[in-house]
């Protein structure tokens, strides 16, 4: 695998002040401020003694050891007890799992560990697999020298790997030791303790498990593991971006979070009853002609599944699988968040209440019903802290809508939000079309395309179309502000991949596939598209659907935001939600 290294940035350079001693027991003496800071643009030092601080030297002894085992791999010793154990070693057992734990040429070992080990849910288990209840575990294992994630389901009864994926470019979420680890290098930065005018501590850090990136960095498009411990001051936020491959403070940033007055209340969440109900059980709902399954996935939000109408089967699946979120169009840095599951999940953004179904009403007319789930920080509406709304709507005349919005407040009020939708339609010899000046065009091979101004609809504003078979067609009708629900525009990526069912490119929970903070079209889904892209007709397809929503805080613009306000002697939450996706409508 080929790793693009860009050069590191360069920190900027501090007002001359006295360097304090080691914290080593050996005094080292004081070189100029100048050579000091040249050699940690060098990569030589750093600009602190956190190279020698306790929690960096047993970092490294910790690398080291991994490194002299037989097989080069941290395990996950956080939950999940014996069982979580065994899992391990059942995986780590088996040749297909362990491919690349040594380098494929040289045979020299590479850094791999063990991310987390959690029970199974139904996203993440093949077709065709069945176990007794508890039986199954999920291992994810992060390769740091090939930025590629390896995530196996194991049977810790009959001891056996039964699937495995090797996922590159990819990495799932953190585990709390290396919170804890991004935290510590945060807080002993003299550059965080400098732009902060005070040295922080771990309980002011907020999103240090999210995922993030920083151009001009090796964090740059997610090459390294990198989140970004925030410190919320005031109406505004410091981002320290921390690369956790070379365990090192790569950057800072400020964003601008907006004026507020409180947060209103710690909102209590129903972890256990969600989960039990919701994530480790699929439900299904039957209404107005719709049959379908729903289940709150670990890190791809609610998933629903197995869609008919009309007792035919229009979709396999569609689910949300990334928000990305940037907050630079030059510096490149942000959040990548997933949504899901508030117990033994990947998600940065939980489900802290069960699905909704709601009636669809126009004017004293039910037209259809809603499948609507929320997604919350604990402490929203407060400076970086994040909700979301998923919602699928279903129309008695066939209709049906896939839609999100980001609800605010988030980290800062120039953010872009990226939602990355996956949707499977059934059928195996599908087509796929585009309106053009002289009519509907097939596309005949991978590819994706962006929603833009010049961008031309048929007379009913259609843009795409899809035909699941010979006798049916959907048209694919994205959003240009005409849903009357405050959305904007779409401004959406589209990409139409083959599916390909002997090899998983999303059918089961995904970990994040893209970065944070592309402002083009490399949000995820174009790893699936070949580098020879293959014919997309009379076959299975895959539609991925990415809006774009720009948030704005200003007195009568505000989008994608929340804040509180006060009236009658308490605080109150006003929200701006900004809702996208599309609308499919069958061809008559």
């Amino acid at each position: 695998m080929l790793l693009l290294l860009v050069a590191e940035p360069l920190i900027a350079q501090q007002q001359k002040q006295p360097i304090k001693k080691s914290t080593s027991k050996k005094i080292v003496q004081p070189k100029p401020t100048a050579v000091y800071l040249n050699e940690y643009r060098a990569g030589l030092m750093s600009p602190s003694t956190i190279d020698t601080a306790r929690f960096i030297v047993e970092r490294k002894k910790d690398i080291a050891t991994t490194l002299k085992d037989s097989l080069p791999v941290k395990l996950y010793v956080e939950k999940g007890g014996d069982n979580a154990i065994l899992a391990q070693k059942i995986a780590l057992s088996d040749k297909f799992f362990t491919r690349y734990l040594f380098d494929l040429k040289t045979g020299k070992p590479l850094l791999n560990e063990i991310f987390g080990v959690y029970p199974a849910r139904p996203g993440d288990i093949k077709k065709g697999i069945t176990a007794l209840p508890g039986s199954l575990m999920r291992v994810e294992m992060y390769n740091y020298a090939n930025n590629l994630t390896t995530i196996g389901v194991v049977n810790i009864f009959t001891q056996k790997l039964v699937s495995a994926d090797h996922y590159p470019d990819m990495q799932p979420d953190i585990p709390n030791r290396l919170i804890k680890l991004a935290e510590q290098i945060a807080m002993h930065s003299p550059e965080v303790e400098k732009a902060l005018g005070f040295k922080p501590t771990s309980n002011m850090a907020v999103m240090t498990s999210t995922k993030t990136a920083l151009n001009r960095t090796k964090c740059e498009r997610s090459q390294h593991l990198c989140v970004a411990p925030t410190f919320v001051q005031g109406n505004r936020a410091l981002w320290a971006i921390v690369d956790l491959t070379d365990n090192r403070l790569v950057g800072l940033r400020w964003t601008n979070t907006g004026n507020d007055a409180a947060v209103v209340t710690e909102r209590k969440l129903q972890n256990e009853t969600v989960a039990d109900c919701y994530c480790e059980k699929v439900n299904s709902v039957e209404k107005y002609g719709w049959n379908m399954e729903y289940v709150l996935t670990a890190s791809d939000g609610l998933q629903i599944s197995n869609v008919q109408f009309n007792h035919k089967k229009v979709l396999n699946s569609a689910k949300l699988v990334d928000w990305h979120v940037s907050y630079s169009g030059t510096d490149g840095f942000g959040y990548s968040d997933a949504v899901g599951c508030p117990i033994y999940s990947q998600a940065a953004v939980v489900a802290t209440d069960p699905p909704k179904i709601a009636e669809l009403i126009e004017g004293d007319t039910v037209v259809g019903f809603m499948l609507e789930q929320k997604f919350f920080s604990e402490l929203w509406p407060g400076p970086c802290n994040y909700s979301y709304s998923q919602r699928y709507f279903f129309y008695k005349d066939g209709r049906f809508r896939v839609t999100c919005a980001s609800i605010g407040r988030g980290c800062g009020n120039n953010g872009t939000y990226r939602p990355v939708f996956r949707l499977s339609f059934a059928g195996n010899q599908q087509n796929f079309y585009e309106y053009t000046a002289t009519g509907w065009q097939q596309w005949t091979t991978e590819g994706w395309q962006l929603q833009k101004p010049t961008t031309l609809y048929d007379p009913k504003g259609y843009q795409y179309k899809i035909s699941p078979d010979a006798q049916t067609s959907y048209f694919i009708e994205p959003g240009n502000g005409q849903f009357n629900d405050g959305g904007k525009g779409d401004h959406a990526y589209l990409y139409l991949t083959k599916q390909h069912l002997n090899k998983d490119e999303g059918d089961r929970d995904l970990v994040t596939i893209g970065p944070c903070c592309n402002t083009d079209h490399q949000q995820g889904p174009e790893k699936f598209i070949d580098a020879v892209p293959e014919k997309t007709m009379n076959t299975d397809l895959v539609l991925w659907y990415v809006p774009q929503m720009k948030n704005d805080d200003r007195p009568g613009s505000k989008y994608c935001w929340a804040e509180t306000y006060y009236e009658n002697g308490i605080y109150k939450i006003k929200a701006y939600p900004c809702f996208a996706g599309p609308m499919f409508v069958p061809q008559k």
